[in-house]
């Protein structure tokens, strides 16, 4: 990294925290209305000649970003330049299995490698709970099944890790804050408990921050809770893409522009048919490209 270059670690709009060559972390204001920073971005800085406080100028080419849709339906960036999306479940409180497809197809089409994790090991699993798990493993995911209490359990998650920018994602109450305090054997992010009266988690960290871990050259993003989660707005053909499973079944269907959802001759169809692939998570699939065409005009859709 150059001299006049950095890693922003930490971003509250105008204001950021950056990571300098010399591994310092400093904060900064982001310079220009226009210009937006997200928690991962490499950055080109420089001193203000009065003060000598540090200011961002320009944002470097992403090599990777991952995004969601906002409350106005359109793209949000919410890390850039991380190598890999970890996105943890759940069965206390219980994850919903459709946010965390979506979470999948968003890596997918963003070209970004997944990892599944399944928090909270120590607390025990239901029969259901196992049948997404291993629906997951079937469709060729990784999963890898932890307890932050228990730092043997994280060995496999730690390799997983190494050499990689990877970033927590998932629902409130999953336990990141929790899992990331165990992973950099610290106390570093702040822990709540779940909600006695709702049973959901409450929101403890408000901002992505990315801690470099102490094994290995990795970094990890630890982000905040989310009540829902959607990819960034797709067209219909894409939204397949995000389904890792069906592209064992690509040229199969009879017609070339199928959409997998009542067209005869459709391959995936005839494998959801068969259990080949999980019936729930097609209708994932179907939600997700629905959920699409509300998003995009109807001139986008195809």
């Amino acid at each position: 990294m150059n001299p006049d270059e950095a890693r922003v670690v930490e971003s509250y709009g105008r204001r950021v925290v950056l990571s300098l060559p010399d591994g310092q972390r400093q904060p900064a204001e982001v310079f220009g209305k226009r210009l937006r920073v997200v928690c991962g971005d490499e950055v080109r800085v420089s001193r203000h000649a009065e003060n000598s406080a540090l200011q961002v100028l320009d944002v470097l080419p992403r090599k990777t970003h991952f995004t969601r849709t906002n409350s106005q339906g359109q793209a949000e960036v919410l890390a850039a330049n991380i190598t890999q999306l970890v996105v943890l479940m759940s069965d206390h409180p219980v994850s919903d299995p459709f946010i965390v497809d979506r979470y999948l197809a968003g890596a997918e089409l963003g070209g970004i490698k997944t990892l599944l994790v399944a928090t909270k090991q120590d607390l025990g699993q239901s029969e259901e709970f196992q049948a997404h798990i291993l629906a997951y493993q079937q469709a060729g995911y990784e999963v890898c099944n932890v307890s932050a209490r228990d730092q043997a359990t994280l060995h496999t998650l730690r390799q997983a890790l190494s050499n990689e920018v990877s970033m927590l994602v998932g629902e409130s109450g999953v336990g990141k804050s929790t899992l990331t305090n165990a992973l950099l054997g610290t106390n570093t992010q702040r822990i709540r408990e779940i909600s006695e009266s709702t049973g959901e988690g409450r929101h403890t960290t408000v901002s992505s921050i990315l801690f470099d871990l102490p094994e290995g050259n990795a970094a990890l993003i630890d982000s905040p809770g989310v009540r829902d989660y959607a990819p960034a707005p797709v067209n219909d053909l894409q939204v397949s893409f995000g389904w890792r499973e069906f592209a064992r079944y690509t040229g199969q269907c009879k017609f070339n522009n199928c959409l997998h959802l009542r067209e005869p001759g459709c391959a995936i169809l005839a494998a959801v048919k068969t259990g080949e692939i999980s019936q729930r998570r097609h209708e994932s699939y179907k939600r997700l490209v629905n959920l699409m065409r509300q998003l995009l005009p109807s001139y986008e859709r195809h």
